[in-house]
């Protein structure tokens, strides 16, 4: 094992992951690694099974085989409160539909991660402001979401996701709701927040275009995980 790898252990690690409803198999015999710094795209049509994965993951749902650690803990051996806290803390979510409550600011949206994590309301605030002028928006803090375009929701979400340092970022189809124009904005500022923050990306995608911003592409298939 090199030194480099020795010192950025994985972050995300399955192994033998399997999820099913009823007598169906949805994924099985799953393993995969993903480190700090690392961009990884996962495509597959749909009903492959890539939404239930981001959900096992971030704990949502629990495998009904094999194990997945995040940080060195395994997911589906905690309690709901130290999972939820595990989400809170180390988990960004970056969502297709974006999921931004409207009757908030962009600043307010952004800060919602901190003060769950019991950041006060200044300080959220304060964050919040200094994370939407990363992404560009820096001067449309007080603008609901419906003030804003769509491409410009897609960042008041990602800068939400990114606020808390959160160790692994999840994507869900982040581009799937923007026009080509904004999607590129979208996919170039994914990709260098990620690596500035040092964090981990795992995007699932249908697009080659968007899987295309990613240091590795993985597809899922019926028979689990293959390079694409």
């Amino acid at each position: 094992m090199s030194d480099a790898t020795e010192s950025n252990p994985p972050m995300l690690r399955l192994q033998g992951v399997g999820k099913r409803y009823g007598t169906r198999w949805v994924l099985r015999n799953l393993d995969l690694e993903l480190r700090r710094g690392e961009l990884l795209a996962l495509l597959g049509e749909s009903g492959a099974g890539k939404s239930t994965l981001l959900n096992l993951i971030a704990g949502l749902e629990a495998p009904d085989e094999g194990r997945i650690e995040l940080d060195g803990k395994a997911v589906q051996a905690l309690n709901d409160d130290a999972s939820a806290a595990l989400r809170r803390h180390a988990l960004g979510f970056v969502f297709q539909a974006f999921h931004l409550i409207p009757h908030m600011s962009a600043a307010r949206n952004v800060a919602i991660p901190l003060m769950l994590n019991g950041v006060s309301p200044g300080q959220a605030l304060a964050a919040a402001g200094n994370m939407l002028a990363e992404v560009g928006l820096g001067d449309r803090g007080d603008s609901l979401p419906a003030q804003l375009s769509g491409g410009e929701q897609q960042r008041v979400a990602l800068a939400r996701a990114l606020v808390h340092a959160p160790a692994l970022l999840l994507a869900d189809e982040p581009t799937g709701n923007l026009d080509p124009a904004s999607a590129d904005v979208a996919l170039r500022l994914l990709a260098t927040q990620v690596r500035e923050h040092g964090a981990a990306l795992l995007m699932v995608t249908h697009s080659e275009h968007a899987a295309a911003i990613a240091d590795r592409r993985l597809r899922l298939g019926s028979d689990g995980l293959h390079t694409a």
